[in-house]
């Protein structure tokens, strides 16, 4: 056995659905890497595998609201990173957890869902009503409420002209790495009116929309999905035959 191979953390590897869009897939990328060797030290960086789709494709099919071939698509993609080895699957952003059942019914490998990571935080941290920023998408649909209603949370959506200009402002600028100013002020506006209407905390419910809001601007504590994510997925990684 060499000194690498000694040293050599148990680690499973981690299947990485990403492209949706690539911002925030990069944002993915370096957040598990940093953690990992923040956790283990040394030269260590996690076992990935990363499938990027086109997100042209996707957000396209999002918009005729084709629901049903994207998650014929990710569960394709899926299953092709279970097959390459993928030990469970990180799908990295959070509008696509829309499709998840189909995406999963074929796959035997566990997911680490993005809203229960999400969840399980806010309410570790006493929270009980966050105010939730993403897509028209995540913050309308059922799919993502309804999985923190279900771990007991009451989460509190912008009004609707806010939720439209959150929506345009991911998709024409933030997917595209346009970080604007102006757009940083306006988010933070939206999350002070979020605070007046009774959320007790922020959840960046788009892995894009850490990119404007931070801890250090959001008038209300901030759980950033993404790095929640990264941290829940690099846990179960490291977790021990045992546990």
């Amino acid at each position: 056995m060499t000194e690498f191979q000694a040293k050599s953390p148990a680690m499973k590897t981690i299947g990485v659905l990403g492209g949706m869009s690539t911002a925030s897939t990069l944002q993915y990328y370096e957040l598990l890497c940093r953690l990992t060797a923040e956790r283990l030290g040394g030269l260590h960086s996690p076992r990935l595998l990363i499938r990027s789709v086109d997100f042209g494709t996707v957000a396209h099919l999002q918009n005729e609201s084709a629901w049903g071939a994207l998650g014929e698509m990710l569960a394709t993609r899926a299953e092709e990173l279970e097959r390459g080895g993928a030990e469970l699957l990180v799908l990295a952003t959070n509008t696509m957890h829309k499709v998840v059942p189909r995406m999963m019914r074929d796959v035997t490998i566990p997911l680490v869902h993005i809203a229960d990571a999400t969840a399980e935080r806010i309410l570790a941290g006493g929270f009980s009503h966050p105010g939730l920023i993403g897509t028209q998408f995540t913050m309308e649909d059922r799919f993502y409420l309804d999985r923190l209603r279900g771990e007991g949370l009451q989460p509190i959506v912008p009004e609707y002209t806010d939720r439209a200009h959150i929506h345009a402002i991911i998709y024409e600028e933030l997917c595209r790495h346009d970080v604007r100013a102006e757009s940083r002020d306006g988010f933070i506006a939206i999350a002070e009116r979020l605070k007046q209407m009774g959320a007790d905390c922020l959840i960046l419910g788009c892995t894009e929309v850490g990119l404007l809001l931070s801890p250090d601007n959001s008038p209300l504590p901030v759980f950033d999905t993404t790095q929640i994510h990264c941290e829940a997925a690099l846990n179960v990684a490291l977790e021990s035959p045992e546990t």
